[in-house]
């Protein structure tokens, strides 16, 4: 006989390859307290950890990543330059998410719980990698000045954002295209458009988004440590017990990414053993 799940709704915060510590957790939490919410909200890199626990695809995503950066010993396209621009990151990651989220896997999150991912949208259209390198430094300054979750410098700057129905992606065949532009980091990765707005990370206007509606008992898994985060009943804000081995955008170390799973299931396995 199913549990009922203890949360209704679980955020993934983003966090570049800091959200395979994500991953390693719910891979062993979720069927040991029946972990089965009805909404699920992401922002950035944890979009694609969202899709992988969907689907249960999770140590696929980490496989598939890992054989690629195995492949890669430069985060700089020296070689390539003409058809990747600075970087391999944004062609790199698109091949991880088209090899992952298949077909099948489309239609499994496309029937699933609702399935929400957060972009961001910078200042200016005509000038969006520079007005994004400027929301840039705006999501830096009160990251390591107010350090919380939620920011509100960022918008003040002209940043807004958007909460997509992935599940609607999935379904017209543009969910990769999705995963792909909520981790788009300026001025190293070139702006993307979606429905004819280009975007940035979403993580630069909140680094936990709740999902639309907001309802229930909320589990949100962070990739770092906050010095402000909020209280609120019926919220649970998840952060690893240390920093993850993985640096958040560096494409050339698959034994950090292992690594950083590996936190995930250690921290996993303590949560548990405390709920007990």
């Amino acid at each position: 006989m199913s549990r009922e799940s203890p949360f209704d709704q679980l955020v993934f915060s983003g966090g570049g390859l800091r959200c395979f510590w994500q991953g390693g957790f719910v891979d062993v939490v979720r069927d040991e307290i029946g972990l089965d919410p009805k909404r699920i909200a992401s922002v950035s890199g944890g979009a694609l950890s969202a899709a992988g626990f969907i689907c249960r695809r999770g140590k696929m995503v980490l496989d598939v990543m890992m054989e690629r950066f195995a492949e890669a010993d430069s985060n700089i396209a020296w070689d390539t330059y003409e058809t990747d621009g600075m970087t391999p990151h944004q062609r790199i990651y698109r091949e991880v998410v088209e090899r992952v989220i298949d077909v099948e896997a489309r239609q499994i999150i496309s029937d699933g719980p609702s399935y929400q991912v957060l972009i961001g949208h910078p200042p200016s259209h005509g000038w969006s990698k520079a007005t994004g390198t400027a929301a840039t430094l705006a999501y830096e300054a009160e990251l390591h000045t107010v350090s919380s979750p939620h920011m509100s410098l960022p918008e003040k700057f002209g940043v807004s954002a958007s909460l997509v129905d992935a599940r609607e992606a999935a379904r017209e065949g543009t969910l990769t295209d999705l995963i792909c532009a909520a981790a788009t980091i300026p001025p190293v990765f070139d702006p993307p458009m979606w429905h004819g707005k280009p975007v940035i990370d979403g993580g630069m206007f909140d680094q936990a988004p709740f999902p639309d509606p907001d309802e229930g008992r909320t589990l949100i898994m962070l990739t770092r440590r906050y010095r402000n985060v909020p209280e609120a009943e019926g919220r649970v804000y998840l952060p690893p017990e240390q920093a993850c081995p993985a640096d958040k955008i560096d494409f050339t170390d698959p034994e950090k990414l292992r690594a950083t799973w590996a936190c995930g299931e250690e921290d996993g396995r303590r949560w548990l053993k405390d709920r007990n």
